[in-house]
């Protein structure tokens, strides 16, 4: 059993700690927010993902899993020391890393004993370096024991217990191999492939991967809007493409975009930081501005079934970014309220889980119990999140509620010949074949 500190509580830190906890090593979560502490302690999750409240309690109990505000009670005989903090995007898309820099400045201070420091943040290229001196310098005159080890996390929110604990890979990247090692050892019990990389070369295998994702929604989500013009099918054409073995399937399914805590904020960094270097990301910014515009596709779409949208009652279904998470963080969901919110449209919403965590940032919306409050009294319902529940309405008693029946599905749940057949206007995303006059 390995002791390690997690500072850091949010989505990563939590999550790591845990699953940690599980794995049998005794854990100490640390956050400088003392009410989240205190409701952790209560088994209160500040974020909701499936599994995790259960792993959370059950390593409470045990006594493997801890929580405090106290740098020195965290990290009293620790071995690892997993930085796990916000890195949020600063005015040009850079990485805001002030609590990356209090983490290690906290290490520097506070620990008099060998330790290896770990970046599990999403952190600039370079970063690790950069931790590496703030510690040497802080601890010039009495020399700190440490090595800097970046592993970056590549955890999805609504699977993240499964991912953390059935990963494709571990990513571990330091100049000091043996150290990276001690840091696969915690991982060995998962039987995954662990990559040991230099520092840098880590820090870039986030980036690339998230960007390299990114791009792919963007890219269909293009196709997609070709397909609508042309009279071609965006589900049966990704289908065909996701069958051959070098494309492949994930990562290839039409809709609103792209949102979230990630994938926003990386694909920003990563071309703020070739902007910075010299090269010009002319890729990364057509993936933003594609993933842009498809949410004004939306307000495209109602106005050419209604005209103008001035107080014209839309309801919107889903508001979290994706499915079985509560994260509104760029959420196409938020966007695309707020640009009919523009349009002068009436908004009514409701998500499964994400009305807390939206409520300050619709204003003017009125927040429903379920989706068939929603739907009431509507003259067209927008599908934003691909929440399972959505692909179940009694789609008879929708068109019954809504005072004219058009639905835009922005996430493709729903059959267009059946939802026509119940007497709906449909719109979907790229369903060129189905709303082809010919068709």
């Amino acid at each position: 059993m390995s002791k390690l500190c997690v500072i850091g509580t949010g989505y990563v830190g939590l999550v790591t700690g845990a699953c940690f906890a599980d794995l049998g090593n005794q854990v100490t979560c640390l956050d400088i927010d003392p009410i989240r502490i205190e409701k952790l302690k209560q088994n209160e999750m500040p974020i909701y993902e499936p599994g995790l409240e259960q792993i959370v309690a059950q390593n409470v109990k045990s006594g493997r899993l801890l929580f405090t505000t106290d740098y020195v009670e965290a990290l009293e005989g620790a071995e690892f020391a997993f930085i796990a903090v916000g890195t949020p995007s600063g005015m040009e898309g850079e990485a805001d890393l002030q609590y990356v820099r209090q983490a290690a400045e906290s290490i520097a201070d506070l620990v008099h004993h060998p330790i290896l420091v770990i970046n599990k943040s999403t952190v600039p290229v370079g970063t690790g370096d950069w931790v590496a001196d703030i510690i040497r310098k802080r601890r010039s005159g009495a020399p700190l024991e440490f090595d800097v080890v970046s592993n970056p996390e590549f955890l999805r929110e609504g699977s993240a217990i499964n991912d953390f604990m059935n990963p494709d890979r571990v990513v571990l990247g330091s100049l000091n191999r043996d150290a990276a090692g001690k840091v696969a050892e915690l991982y060995s019990s998962l039987h995954c492939p662990i990559l040991i990389t230099d520092l840098r070369t880590a820090e870039m295998i986030k980036y690339a991967s998230n960007a390299y994702l990114a791009t792919r929604i963007s890219y269909i989500n293009e196709i997609a809007n070709m397909c609508e013009e042309l009279g071609a099918d965006i589900q049966e054409v990704a289908r065909g493409m996701g069958l051959d073995k070098r494309i492949g399937p994930a990562f290839l399914e039409a809709g609103l975009g792209w949102g979230g805590s990630c994938f926003p904020k990386d694909v920003k960094a990563l071309a703020h930081m070739a902007v910075l270097h010299g090269t010009q990301p002319q890729l990364l910014q057509a993936v933003m501005e594609i993933n842009r515009n498809q949410r004004r596709r939306v307000v495209y779409k109602l106005r050419k079934a209604l005209g103008s949208l001035n107080d014209r009652p839309i309801g919107v279904l889903g508001i979290s970014f994706k499915p079985d998470t509560d994260d509104v963080r760029d959420s196409p969901a938020i966007e695309v309220i707020h640009l009919l919110q523009n349009e002068g449209a009436i908004v009514k919403a409701y998500d499964p889980q994400a009305m807390d965590n939206a409520a300050s940032l619709l204003k003017g919306v009125q927040l429903c119990r379920n989706s068939y409050e929603v739907a009431e009294g509507v003259d067209a319902l927008v599908l934003a999140t691909k929440w399972n529940e959505f692909k179940q309405l009694d789609l008879q008693r929708i068109h019954q509620l809504m005072r004219t029946p058009i639905l835009v599905d922005g996430r493709n749940i729903w059959d267009p010949d059946r939802v026509r057949t119940l007497g709906f206007t449909y719109y979907g995303i790229g369903r060129g074949v189905n709303t082809h006059p010919n068709s």
